[in-house]
């Protein structure tokens, strides 16, 4: 099998580097990209430091004072709604001494105060009060530490470089695949998050294909039609597409998958048919929440999107899911799901909650399980990479988009 050939002196780990030689094209990764410390370090320094992360949505801010936090690679970071209406994110990270400001997940504050010795901040990372400081102390230079944040369509995207990449390609992307779905406008119907024993790279690929849907997935199966032979699909996707283009709706895909030397973010949409009859990701593919957006019929259809390194969108006309993949340690990560419904729509009024997240529920549960396993067998010294088949083509260019990231 031919083996992607990479100079060591190309990484800043020289381990890293080796390992990199000995990898096989299309096929899954050599073991100690799985499961070793380096690995992981590496990622979080070659990656989730360098790349624009998924948040979440506005609508989890929505107020003056209302904020939430993002983990991501060892750092806690606060999105908070400023007076101005403005969404702002810092670095959860006391000027004083360093402690932890906000210890909760979400909440509601007027001023961010530190709980360890009371210093206190504006809603704009401005420094407001600092307990018996002497007079000489310059509060002016003591402001929160702040981290770039950019909201695309209600999506809130952070980023800890120091000069982020572009998001022009994907702001124009996701505005012209979300803004006809209302995203922009949307409300957070229910979040999830669900641990997972194995490294989030197994967690991502499972994600990415669709090969492993009829043996893991009967219910995801039964509604979407992505197994079927590429030319009925092609046929069923047209046929998709007038129906949307009937609406007066439309959602242009885009390939955009580059890797960060480009300087872009990557960014890849595209759309695919429900079967016939099926309106939606429902129990039966019945409605689950009131039409969103322009959309005033249901298509047939379903709008995807990967988002590198490891956020993914999906959107019905009636709800839309939303995929946070966060790396933890070396073996274990979380999957956050964001359910989206119309904006000011309520629960037991407009939409049935448990009808609602059911799909995507039964759907990350079992991949919660198949993950797991996977890593289990990944960790035996029997493992070694595997060939990937024709029907995981997503899953092959992210792990080509990965390896360069890396390199």
């Amino acid at each position: 099998m031919a083996v992607r050939s990479r100079a060591s002196s190309a990484s800043p780990s020289s381990r890293i580097g080796r390992i990199l030689e000995r990898q096989p094209r299309a096929h899954s990764l050599d073991q100690a990209l799985y499961n070793s410390d380096a690995a992981f370090e590496h990622d979080v320094e070659r990656i989730f430091t360098r790349h624009w992360i998924l948040a979440g949505h506005a609508s989890q801010a929505s107020k003056p004072g209302d904020y939430f936090l993002c983990e991501l690679a060892g750092e806690s970071i606060i999105i908070v709604r400023g007076r101005d209406q403005e969404l702002r994110a810092f670095a959860n990270v006391c000027r004083h001494r360093g402690s932890r400001i906000c210890t909760k997940q979400s909440g509601h504050a007027t001023v961010l105060v530190c709980p360890y010795h009371a210093w206190a901040y504006n809603l704009d990372g401005s420094l407001r009060s600092a307990r018996q400081m002497p007079a000489e102390f310059d509060r002016k230079r003591h402001g929160l530490k702040p981290v770039h944040v950019a909201v695309i369509e209600g999506l809130v995207f952070i980023s800890l470089a120091t000069k982020p990449l572009s998001l022009d390609v994907a702001r124009a992307t996701i505005e012209a695949a979300y803004g006809p779905y209302g995203w922009g406008d949307a409300t957070v119907a229910h979040r999830e998050t669900y641990g997972v024993d194995a490294n989030w790279k197994l967690a991502v690929e499972n994600y990415l294909e669709c090969y492993h849907c009829a043996p893991s997935h009967p219910e995801y199966s039964k509604l979407h039609a992505l197994e079927k032979p590429l030319d009925q699909l092609d046929g069923m996707t047209a046929a998709m597409v007038a129906r949307t283009c009937a609406l007066g709706v439309s959602i242009p895909s885009r390939d955009h998958r580059v890797g960060s030397s480009s300087g872009d973010a990557s960014v890849f949409t595209f759309r695919y048919p429900l079967y016939d009859g099926v309106r939606t990701g429902g129990p039966e593919g019945n409605p689950v929440a009131p039409l969103m957006g322009k959309f005033t019929d249901y298509d047939g259809g379903v709008t995807s999107t990967h988002f590198a390194p490891s956020s993914f969108f999906i959107a019905y006309p009636d709800h839309g899911v939303i995929y946070r993949f966060i790396p933890l340690t070396r073996g274990t990560s979380a999957m956050e799901l964001i359910w989206l419904v119309k904006g000011g729509a309520k629960a037991g009024t407009d939409y049935d909650l448990d009808k609602l997240t059911w799909l995507w529920r039964v759907t990350t549960e079992a991949d919660k399980r198949i993950t797991e396993n996977n890593q289990k067998g990944v960790n035996s010294r029997f493992y070694e990479p595997g060939p990937y088949a024709p029907a995981e083509p997503n899953a092959i260019r992210w792990i080509e988009w990965y390896l360069d990231e890396i390199a």
